[in-house]
């Protein structure tokens, strides 16, 4: 990656993360999205996409894979601090429950696109529609916890985070020689296409809320990447 796109990212996720500062009174933290802002979700599925093993975690405070396609922290655990909060829990995590469900919850998982044909080689994750299906049942969860007003209340004025578009190239575009996408659509049209369908997901699904949103993946993929050249675990790397 050029040293100018690359700064641009991590100048981005400072502002990100100041944002998320600034929105300290926020109840609840809502994460959407793909692995560099999974927390865990796909090791509870049956997926290929998966960072249970080394070298992921090995600069967490445990030391261990947690499901994050990180060495450490990610992205959300690094705004959770921020506004002085617990971490969110993958929302597959049998933790989720009781108070913890007033935190929020994270709903990404690695390997996902914009596109509902992004990632089928990994088979079985949670591809963004499903993941704003979870979000309709985690409310319905809360309600029954706190009421519905109060469910409404914690909600409108949440965090959201939502990370994707990084596998729309890698795991489809530029999957395979000639790949179906690449055949339909020039590269210019294809991004034009990719941000009309992430405009659909952003106005019509979560609408009116504080919403952080990137879009560069790259950075999550490094620990996939050596993964893949040290053990060979994979045919495609995850973003």
């Amino acid at each position: 990656m050029h040293t100018n796109t690359m700064l641009a990212f991590w100048v981005a996720l400072v502002l990100l993360v100041a944002c998320a500062g600034r929105q300290a009174e926020a109840r609840a933290f809502f994460v959407f999205g793909d692995s560099l802002v999974d927390n865990g979700n796909n090791d509870y599925l049956v997926t290929t996409a998966r960072a249970d093993s080394y070298p992921y975690g090995i600069d967490y405070p445990t030391h261990i894979p947690t499901g994050r396609f990180s060495n450490g922290l990610n992205i959300p655990d690094l705004i959770s601090e921020s506004i002085g909060s617990e971490p969110t829990l993958p929302y597959l995590s049998p933790h989720l429950t009781g108070q913890n469900l007033l935190v929020g919850a994270n709903f990404a998982s690695a390997g996902i696109g914009i596109l509902n044909d992004t990632g089928i080689q990994f088979l079985n994750i949670i591809r963004i529609t499903k993941q704003l299906e979870y979000f309709e049942q985690y409310q319905t969860r809360v309600s029954a916890l706190i009421g519905p007003d109060q469910t409404q209340s914690l909600v409108n004025g949440a965090l959201v985070l939502i990370t994707l578009g990084g596998n729309d190239f890698v795991n489809n575009y530029y999957l395979v020689p000639y790949s179906a996408r690449s055949r339909q659509y020039s590269l210019p049209d294809y991004v034009v296409y990719l941000i009309s369908e992430y405009r659909k997901i952003l106005n019509e699904s979560i609408p009116d809320k504080k919403v952080g949103s990137t879009s560069r993946s790259i950075p999550s993929c490094v620990s996939k990447s050596m993964n893949f050249f040290t053990q060979n675990h994979s045919n495609s790397f995850m973003c």
